[in-house]
């Protein structure tokens, strides 16, 4: 046995690494701690606001909002599956990790992932009733129906998640312990395990291009029918707020999948492309979302603006009003 625990002979398959995320900046590895740090916190700040506006406000308590904030919800926790461990790998160089850490954590990644697309699926069809049966709307998003679609999302991102989790763990890791990427992705870990990974290397991109491709079809459908009602409706208010909802949902998608889709294919067809920028790539795929989803449903959608407006307006005016008094106070001590 060696000195880590794992066998030393030619079947080696270990059971502890190193994460070793963005290799080629070593040096500029903990002037990075920082700006991370506060990506992270912005993210959860962000989403958390949101969040909280829906929840708190009754009038919001409708499937498109409430929606909206299960998104973000998924977005904090994959955000907070990957980034504590990637901060703590700026500031040790070797971040080490366990087979079980890496692959809890990989099934956290893809999992909320899916549930990001499994959501914005959810999200077309709450459009698609509200625009082009809007008479039938209350009638057909129902709480029964979100429940019905929550589960089917929980499913489907447990069907997909947890057979890459299980044939990953059947994998031996013989090369290396060190995995030159910042989280425990699939391909990153098939970079250093022995073996033929044929099979695993293929269904992995057909778990990828089937979901992919589905949900495209799917949201590709039901978005062309969206914008045809939209431009049918007589009101050029109501058409206008059609479209731009829609607008909000549609640069959320783009910003998901592409990403999602670059990614993927770097990592599989461009095997000159360095380790920093497979990293970056990643990075950009795995945290755009959480930091941009919010500012694009914050912003865009006017009725959570409005309210993020007033509670923070409230807050302002109720610590003027205590302020007062104490301002008063001060001007009877000091004789004016």
């Amino acid at each position: 046995m060696g000195e880590d625990g794992n066998t030393s002979t030619f079947n080696t398959s270990y059971t502890n690494f190193f994460l070793i995320g963005f290799p080629g900046l070593q040096e500029w590895r903990p002037l990075l701690f920082l700006p991370l740090t506060f990506l992270y916190v912005t993210i959860i700040s962000a989403n958390a606001l949101v969040i909280h506006t829906v929840v708190a406000q009754q009038s919001l308590h409708q499937p498109m909002y409430l929606l909206i904030a299960l998104l973000l919800a998924v977005n904090v926790c994959a955000a907070t599956a990957m980034m504590p461990k990637m901060l703590e790998g700026f500031v040790h160089y070797a971040n080490p990790i366990s087979l079980h850490g890496c692959l809890a954590q990989m099934f956290f990644i893809y999992f909320t992932l899916l549930l990001d697309y499994n959501l914005l699926l959810a999200m077309a069809l709450d459009r698609y009733m509200a625009i082009c049966h809007p008479l039938r709307y209350t009638d057909l998003m129902t709480s029964k129906l979100l429940g019905v679609l929550a589960i089917l999302a929980l499913t489907q991102s447990l069907g997909v998640a947890v057979p890459l989790v299980v044939l990953t763990s059947q994998a031996r890791f013989c090369r290396t312990m060190v995995i030159p990427h910042f989280t425990c992705e699939y391909i990153a870990l098939l970079s250093i395990a022995c073996g033929d990974l044929t099979f695993n290397s293929r269904l992995g991109l057909a778990m990828r291009l089937v979901t992919v491709t589905f949900d495209l079809a799917l949201l590709g459908a039901s978005y062309t029918r969206i914008i045809y009602a939209a431009f049918r409706i007589s009101s050029g208010g109501a058409r206008a707020k059609a479209l731009h909802t829609c607008g909000s949902h549609l640069l959320v998608i783009l910003t998901i999948y592409l990403s999602g889709l670059s990614t993927s294919i770097v990592f599989r067809v461009a095997k000159t492309v360095s380790p920093d920028v497979q990293n970056l790539l990643s990075a950009i795929y795995l945290l755009l979302p959480g930091a941009l989803n919010p500012v694009i449903y914050g912003v865009r959608t006017r009725e959570i603006r409005q309210h993020v407006k007033k509670m923070f307006y409230s807050k302002k005016s109720a610590q003027e009003v205590r302020g007062k008094p104490e301002r008063m106070q001060n001007m009877i001590v000091e004789g004016k």
